[in-house]
């Protein structure tokens, strides 16, 4: 099967169960595992590129609960948070002198899906619980990581030439 179709087969199929997952038994923003999956691409693919991936989400999730919780105890003041999150994404990008961590981007996708998590659910990065917005955010990072593997391995499966037979 062309590659094209394959991948088309087998991410679309994989994101139908995702959303489905994720409106039933794994309550995680769907649009974040979304984010992760393509974080995975985007870091290489493979088992290095979902760990590279995932360790540079929840590096982003981090530094934007450090960063949010800072925000949350300070001065309400718009300039405030802004010197804050420039400081945050400073962080980022010193961080990414790390070889694992070398791909900012995906460092990026974590510390904006852990402020979207906190505005989609309503909570903040002082809230307790398994809904705390920086659990959330990492639970739909991984599972996203985990279905953009198994997105690549089911198109590899698909794609794959069969040998002629004789």
């Amino acid at each position: 099967m062309p590659p094209l179709v394959a991948a088309m087969i087998s991410l679309g199929v994989l994101g139908a169960i995702d959303t489905y997952i994720t409106a039933t038994v794994f309550p995680v923003p769907v649009w974040v595992t979304f984010i992760a999956w393509a974080s995975f691409f985007a870091c290489g693919g493979g088992q290095h590129g979902l760990l590279k991936s995932v360790v540079s989400n929840w590096t982003g999730i981090i530094i934007a609960s450090i960063t949010l919780l800072i925000i949350q105890f300070g001065p309400e003041h718009p300039v405030f948070a802004a010197v804050l999150v420039g400081a945050g994404t400073s962080v980022m990008v010193l961080v990414s002198a790390i070889p694992i961590l070398n791909f900012p981007p995906a460092i990026v996708f974590g510390f904006a899906s852990l402020v979207g998590t906190t505005a989609a659910t309503g909570t903040t990065v002082t809230s307790s619980g398994l809904n705390h917005p920086t659990l959330v955010a990492m639970a739909a990072m991984l599972l996203g990581g985990a279905f953009g593997l198994l997105s690549e391995i089911g198109t590899n499966l698909l794609a794959a030439k069969k040998p002629a037979t004789a």
